[in-house]
């Protein structure tokens, strides 16, 4: 059978090409975290959607000026510095200050984005870098934490009378007990104390489910990090008064876990690209989560966890990397002269 050769186009890579572009990746995660951002505004009130806006629209004012100063072109139609906002605030107590949020998104786009080249081009999470800066910078607001449905003002600033202070489930298992106020179905529908977008593990799985119906992200990383929390947890609890099933599910359902798996540690930028990297960076974070919160001075291990796979993740692409086509012939051949 003959072929006509003068049809065949030879071209580089790549060879499958599909309509999405970041800007249609970055919407389908803003349609993923509308879940959870609905449960925050259930449980923590409307203010929890103003930390929302302000830190959305501190990500986008930033990134406009930094592209004016520069003089480069707007980046703020991909989207990304709308995510990036979002996730600053999703890391954020309800009763912090409203100018908090501003602050985080300055530092996360501004630091961590921006002046590494933008999109692309940072080595480490804007939203977990901004959380890490305003953890150092003001503690005390990032660990006040509030109880479920509690009177806060919209806007102001909330006062000792507004809130109603209560402990995190993470702060409770770091005693090596398991929260005796909290039960796992609530830790599951988000009706507890942490963060704005941590506390419902089902909102999150929600928003995690349609990413991979979207096919924005792979299962590997994600369930690479949330079983290795699994597996460690149950194998050494850190009490033997309750069930290693109980203890596990705590683990696993409290805290940022959900939040940090399905939207931070699969960040295209700072996550590997390789199948098998993308599993060895999940067991890291999940390895490095479990022993800040069992040895660390915080509760939480998830951010830094990231933050310091986020630096290994060139080591991890080199070492995972396929084997090129013809590489053994090639060494072979050096070899022998």
């Amino acid at each position: 059978m003959a072929y006509d050769l003068s049809k065949v186009v030879v071209t580089s890579s790549p060879h499958i090409k599909a309509d999405d572009d970041t800007r249609s990746l970055m919407l389908d995660v803003l349609i993923a975290l509308v879940p959870a951002l609905a449960v925050a505004v259930y449980t923590f009130g409307m203010r929890a959607l103003l930390h929302v806006i302000i830190a959305m629209v501190a990500s986008l004012v930033f990134e406009t000026i930094y592209n004016k100063i520069v003089k480069h072109p707007n980046t703020i139609g991909d989207l990304s510095c709308l995510v990036t906002g979002v996730l600053i605030a999703f890391n954020i107590p309800v009763a912090a200050p409203l100018w908090l949020g501003a602050f985080g998104a300055l530092f996360g786009i501004i630091v961590v984005k921006m002046l590494f080249g933008g999109i692309g081009k940072n080595f480490m999470n804007p939203a977990l870098g901004a959380r890490a800066f305003m953890m150092a910078s003001w503690a005390g607001f990032m660990t006040t934490w509030t109880a479920p449905h509690a009177s806060l003002p919209i806007f102001g600033n909330v006062t000792v009378t507004d809130a109603i202070s209560t402990a995190t489930p993470l702060a409770t298992l770091k005693t090596g007990a398991v929260p005796a106020d909290t039960s796992l179905l609530e830790m599951l529908l988000g009706q507890t104390g942490g963060v704005i977008g941590e506390t419902s593990a089902l909102a999150l799985i929600a928003g995690g489910v349609y990413l991979l119906w979207r096919k924005v992200i792979t299962i590997n990383i994600p369930a690479a990090y949330i079983l290795t929390v699994a597996v460690i947890t149950f194998l050494f609890p850190l009490s033997g008064d309750v069930s290693r099933v109980q203890w596990m599910l705590s683990q696993v359902l409290s805290g940022g876990l959900m939040l940090g798996a399905i939207f931070m540690a699969t960040d295209y930028v700072t996550s590997p690209v390789t199948p098998k990297g993308q599993i060895v960076f999940g067991v890291g974070c999940g390895l490095l989560t479990v022993f800040i919160r069992y040895f660390g001075g915080l509760p939480e291990g998830v951010s830094y966890s990231i933050l310091i796979m986020n630096t290994l993740v060139w080591a991890i692409d080199k070492k995972t990397h396929p084997r090129k086509f013809g590489y053994q012939l090639d060494k072979v051949k050096k070899e022998a002269q």
